[in-house]
């Protein structure tokens, strides 16, 4: 812990939790697609629901969406912005089960027909987890730039991913793994402590097996609006 996780990041306020982490969420969501985004379905549950509003949590989801930072002074203003921008959004309640209470589910279209479905939550202090990626469970706090390989549960995946990193001198620093099932959809999570190269990830979209490659980088975080 630090003292970042107990006074909160520096933001525009009024909550840490509703309103700088869900900047945050909707930024790392927007990284994720890795395309323009042409329309957002956003849905709210728990306490993001109950006092979003209030706190301004629909306004800091649609600023993160459009790449604003935790401390953009034009989060307020984020509807008028994506009025401007194009960017069609429409915001909803729903019941997530037992997901922490400051959790959202995001569905995102890009202007190239990309796709990607996420629900996180805003945990405290500005940070966040993603829990959920295309339907298939992950977590990690987008704090490092993070690979996220969707294959068929067949040996050898993960070293191909793994021998790649090393051969581009990218360090792990955290990887996990998720299966649906034996033989069936599987997902690996790797938080990284190096950016991952471009070529490398279009290289493993193609291999025989990788159903989708995800990848979150950190390179870039100026405003997009």
């Amino acid at each position: 812990m630090n003292l970042l996780d107990i006074i909160g990041p520096v933001m525009v306020g009024p909550s840490s939790s509703h309103t700088a982490g869900a900047v945050k969420i909707g930024n790392i969501c927007r990284k994720l697609l890795g395309d323009t985004i042409k329309s957002a379905e956003i849905f709210f549950h728990g306490s993001f629901q109950a006092t979003g509003k209030g706190h301004g949590t629909d306004k800091a989801i649609v600023a993160g969406l459009l790449g604003c930072a935790v401390d953009d002074i034009r989060i307020p203003d984020s509807f008028e912005l994506a009025a401007r921008q194009g960017l069609e959004f429409r915001i909803r309640g729903i019941d997530l089960g037992e997901a922490h209470p400051n959790s959202v589910k995001i569905n995102l279209t890009g202007v190239t027909g990309k796709k990607l479905e996420i629900i996180a939550a805003s945990i405290g202090g500005g940070r966040i987890q993603i829990h959920e990626i295309d339907g298939l469970t992950v977590n990690f706090s987008g704090d490092y730039p993070t690979l996220i390989v969707q294959n068929l549960d067949q040996p050898g995946h993960i070293m191909d991913v793994t021998s790649m990193l090393a051969h581009k001198s990218v360090n792990i620093a955290e990887m996990q793994l998720y299966r649906e099932n034996r033989g069936g959809n599987a997902v690996m999570v790797i938080e990284c402590d190096q950016e991952v190269p471009k070529d490398s990830i279009k290289w493993l979209e193609h291999l025989e097996g990788i159903i989708k490659v995800t990848y979150l980088s950190l390179a870039e975080e100026e405003a997009h609006v």
